[in-house]
């Protein structure tokens, strides 16, 4: 996977709409698919009873709607508009496969193995951008720092490694 520009601006222009989108029509599918499910399957009120033994069917329009909106989402992925945002849940998902190897990853770049430097480079350049998107100024400066670190010890080594090199394969051989 490649680092690719994003523009702020429209990320999070897109990410609020698809994030509004997706929780309008759970709420309302949800409540749709439950009354439909009740109207045809549910059990009868007691008027004594508070409860009305259909919570079962409440569960399954919760269940029905995220998986047509998930499916509708899943869909829409490839499409102009949803690029960014796209790319972006990727770019985290990765990072997360990376982080659960950081420690080795880590152990490896101390070893000077170039792999761990083309993933941590990545992992450290992706993370940057990440942060920056979403406005997490807490947390860049020591991304920044770690990037330059890492740079440094590269340079010291007289390695050429970029972000571009990273395959995901890279993580299976670390």
């Amino acid at each position: 996977m490649q680092i690719m520009h994003v523009d702020k601006q429209s990320y999070r222009k897109n990410t609020n709409i698809v994030i509004a989108t997706f929780v309008a029509s759970l709420a309302i599918l949800a409540l749709v698919f439950g009354t439909l499910l009740i109207q045809f399957f549910g059990t009868v009120i007691v008027p004594d009873d508070g409860s009305t033994g259909n919570f079962h069917l409440n569960v399954l329009g919760v269940i029905l709607s995220l998986a047509v909106c998930s499916a509708v989402l899943n869909s829409q992925k490839n499409k102009p508009y949803m690029r960014e945002v796209y790319y972006v849940w990727r770019l985290k998902q990765l990072h997360n496969q990376i982080y659960r190897k950081l420690a080795k990853i880590k152990l490896a770049a101390e070893n000077n193995d170039t792999n761990a430097f083309i993933i941590l480079s990545f992992y450290f350049a992706s993370l940057k951008q990440v942060y920056s998107l979403d406005n997490n100024t807490l947390t860049i400066s020591t991304v920044e720092k770690d990037l330059n670190q890492l740079n440094e010890k590269i340079a010291s080594l007289g390695l050429t490694i970029s972000a571009e090199q990273f395959e995901p394969e890279l993580l299976e051989k670390i």
